[in-house]
């Protein structure tokens, strides 16, 4: 496994064990508020029945069985009533089981009896009252085998005490609170599939351009070794046959590859600095036409002794100042220059023209360079590559003068100042490239 490879894995075991971890923590408090606002909200609406309850049995004299069985029919409650200690037998509902029924009244006058289970007391009436409690119970049994809501009303009346215990079973809020779990455990395990799955897809797209750099890096590495041993060579061998001959020649072969080998090592310096984010970038308030006039009458010697034509194009009208470093401009005007010399047969012309377009918007406003000729010009398929580093066409590699890095040494700088630098072709045949600055 490469190293890039153990950095995908490595980045999404972190992206999605955190992810993981914030969305089981995040759906555990969710669950834990909503079950209690559900228990709450049940456990709320049975006060509603107790005081109707309570009112009638200070109303009547007489309670009858056909009302506490009417009570026990929907099977929503079990009840039992106490008159001064005693129990108050009736016909209870035939769908409870009797033995069932038993265990739960026994287990919650239980609890109302114990003084170390927590209830609430609350007031009806000056003649009666309720305390509340959870008996949560645990037993073998079906019946108590889950919590209950219980309610005891105390009603003083005749001189009797009367006690009715209201036992509300809480089966079905536990069993939404159940499926409830159960979907959300559904939803967490397909929404970590689709995050796990996510997190491998993300991170394999945000390690692909550190990918390729290395890929660039090697070639980078591969491509500058390649060339620097050409030159060395050459300077070795001229260097012991110029001391063996003692004769000029190889001592100017070694001259003119020392220059090359050097102007290697500066623009791969200047691609350093461009990765690092160290190009120095000097702006300061600069004459775009003076710029091209100069790197034009620099380059003139060299295109007249290929019978080359070179001019500038000013306009008429004097141009702003613009805000860029004069020396980097210059750099790439050289390198634009320079290649549309070598690349121009003779009898051909390179033309230079620089233009300020002024819109109605400000911020489009810009410079425009062109560098024009009407040399052997550039596949539509090359296009796109021709800014890479160490990128020559077919039709350039037999030219030892150029390494493929100039075109990307213009890029950065040009990219450098917030600008574009793109290529097209010159009408009639050969290549037109354009920056643009701000």
């Amino acid at each position: 496994m490469n190293t890039i490879k153990k950095a995908q894995v490595h980045l999404t075991l972190l992206n999605g064990c955190i992810t993981t971890l914030i969305l089981v923590i995040m759906t555990l408090l969710y669950l834990l508020i909503s079950e209690s606002n559900m228990m709450q909200s049940k456990i709320s609406s049975y006060p509603r029945d107790i005081y109707p309850i309570a009112s009638y049995i200070e109303q009547q004299d007489i309670i009858s069985n056909t009302w506490l069985s009417q009570l026990e029919s929907n099977n929503q409650y079990y009840i039992s009533l106490m008159d001064n200690g005693a129990e108050f037998l009736y016909n209870v509902n035939k769908k409870i089981s009797l033995d069932d029924r038993q265990q739960v009244i026994g287990a919650a006058w239980n609890y109302y009896h114990d003084d170390t289970i927590p209830k609430t007391m609350h007031t009806l009436s000056n003649d009666s009252s309720y305390v509340s409690y959870i008996m949560d119970c645990k037993d073998d049994t079906r019946a108590i085998s889950s919590k209950y809501y219980c309610s005891v009303i105390t009603v003083e009346k005749n001189h009797a005490t009367l006690e009715i215990l209201l036992a509300a079973p809480l089966d079905d809020i536990q069993d939404q609170i159940t499926r409830q779990r159960f979907l959300f455990l559904g939803i967490i395990i397909l929404a970590l599939i689709a995050i796990w799955i996510f997190a491998w897809i993300f991170t394999g797209k945000l390690l692909k351009p550190i990918e390729a750099n290395r890929i660039r890096q090697n070639q980078f590495i591969a491509s500058a070794s390649h060339e620097l041993r050409t030159p060395l060579a050459v300077i070795l061998s001229c260097a012991e046959a110029g001391l063996t001959k003692n004769e000029s020649s190889e001592l100017s072969t070694i001259k003119n590859e020392s220059l090359r080998t050097s102007r290697l090592l500066g623009d791969m310096l200047t691609l350093l600095s461009c990765d690092t984010g160290h190009l120095d970038i000097n702006p300061v308030y600069t004459q775009l036409d003076t710029l091209v006039l100069n790197a034009c009458e620099a380059f003139e010697s060299m295109a007249a002794t290929r019978h080359i034509s070179i001019t500038a194009a000013l306009p008429e009208d004097i141009l702003p100042d613009c805000m860029c470093d004069s020396e980097r401009i210059t750099q790439v005007l050289t390198i634009l220059l320079h290649n549309a010399v070598s690349y121009t047969p003779e009898g051909g012309t390179i033309r230079l023209s620089v233009a300020y377009i002024d819109s109605f918007h400000k911020s489009a406003r810009h410079f425009e360079i062109k560098i024009s000729d009407t040399g052997i010009g550039i596949s539509d398929e090359e296009k796109a590559k021709i800014f890479d580093r160490f990128y020559r066409s077919e039709k350039a590699r037999s030219d030892k003068n150029h390494f493929g890095l100039g075109l990307a040494i213009a890029y950065d700088i040009v990219t450098a100042h917030h600008g574009t630098i793109t290529v097209t072709d010159t009408p009639g045949g050969g290549t037109t490239f354009i920056i643009t600055l701000s």
